[in-house]
């Protein structure tokens, strides 16, 4: 007898990003991994297969591996539409508990890349965008893929209004009166891009809202230079940059060098264009009631965009407002039991 249960389709909110992918569920889990995988498989045999940290998918015929590899560079245009983004969301799927599940999913889209400067939709990039994932993801050798049945796709930063402006209590949602009749903007810092939405009267401000491409990818880039620089090398891993940011040293030859200088300064360096970009963009807020940081890359430059406006404010774990409010959207707002 099959349990009607496995049967319902699980709704999922999906910031399939360049730095990290994060989903939302709606039994209140946040799942995050990084968006690190390359074509091909990946050459290791697991000694213990609970030890594995290396997965390998196949979709339109290609293999790619996901997991603890040197990953390939995701920011470039066309990631959203790969075989490579497909892997890693059926991964990040996988390790939510939901092989062999019907999926219905919201995603989403740098505003610049979803609308154009005269707010008309980039309707191909859109449809390109919301049928790729629905390619299968194959998990190799035998485990069962989640199957995403429905997609949606919605600017990025605008997911993260859903998820100020809808508040949930109790398992029931309500719309914030308040926070709806009020002008806030949204910065969304990312792996490739920092998005800015402003929201007035329910309506996007499209003159104040776009997309800077720059983000956290920026700083692993700088610190990568600066390391080779400084230690004369070439081609360093991704993992490896990746583990420098974050602790601030590197290990080389066996041997750990502290490179706090070089993440600062790397940092900083970003932190300047951002905070010029978010000036063109905002001028001084005075006319917004908040502007409301989001994304991983506040989280990890907090300290340095801390005193950027009077009435600013940082997301509740910022890095998963985006994740939170494409569920919010996909369950309240979007109508999935009308898609095919």
């Amino acid at each position: 007898m099959t349990d009607s249960s496995s049967m319902t389709p699980i709704p999922v909110g999906l910031d399939d990003g360049y730095a990290f992918t994060k989903i939302a569920l709606p039994d209140g889990r946040l799942i995050a991994i990084p968006s690190r995988g390359r074509i091909g498989q990946s050459g290791v045999t697991w000694v213990h297969q609970g030890q594995q940290r290396i997965f390998e998918y196949e979709t339109e015929g290609t293999v790619y591996s996901v997991g603890a590899v040197d990953g390939e560079a995701t920011n470039f245009e066309g990631y959203p539409m790969s075989g490579l983004n497909r892997s890693i969301v059926q991964h990040v799927l996988q390790e939510a508990g939901l092989a062999g599940r019907t999926v219905h999913a919201v995603s989403g889209l740098p505003v610049s890349t979803f609308y154009r400067k005269n707010g008309q939709l980039r309707q191909g990039t859109i449809d390109k965008k919301r049928d790729s994932l629905k390619i299968a993801a194959r998990p190799m050798p035998e485990t069962l893929p989640a199957g995403i049945a429905f997609h949606d796709v919605i600017p990025e930063a605008l997911a993260a209004w859903y998820d100020y402006v809808i508040t949930e209590k109790a398992g029931e949602a309500k719309l914030d009166a308040e926070r709806l009749s009020t002008p806030v903007a949204i910065v969304d810092i990312g792996g490739r891009t920092t998005d800015y939405v402003v929201v007035k009267d329910q309506g996007i401000v499209h003159a104040s809202s776009g997309s800077l491409q720059c983000g956290m990818l920026d700083v692993k880039q700088l610190v990568a230079n600066a390391i080779e620089d400084r230690f004369d090398l070439e081609n360093l891993g991704e993992q490896l940059i990746a583990q420098a940011v974050d602790k601030k040293a590197v290990r080389l030859h066996g041997k750990d060098y502290d490179i706090t200088g070089l993440v600062d300064a790397a940092k900083q360096e970003v932190v300047e264009r951002l905070h010029a970009e978010t000036r063109k963009q905002l001028g001084l807020g005075v006319e917004l009631d908040q502007v409301l940081f989001v994304g991983g890359g506040t989280v990890a430059l907090a300290e340095h965009i801390a005193d950027w406006f009077p009435n600013q404010a940082i997301a509740e774990h910022p890095a998963f407002a985006n994740a939170r409010g494409m569920l919010k959207y996909l369950r309240y707002v979007c109508e999935a039991s009308n898609a095919a």
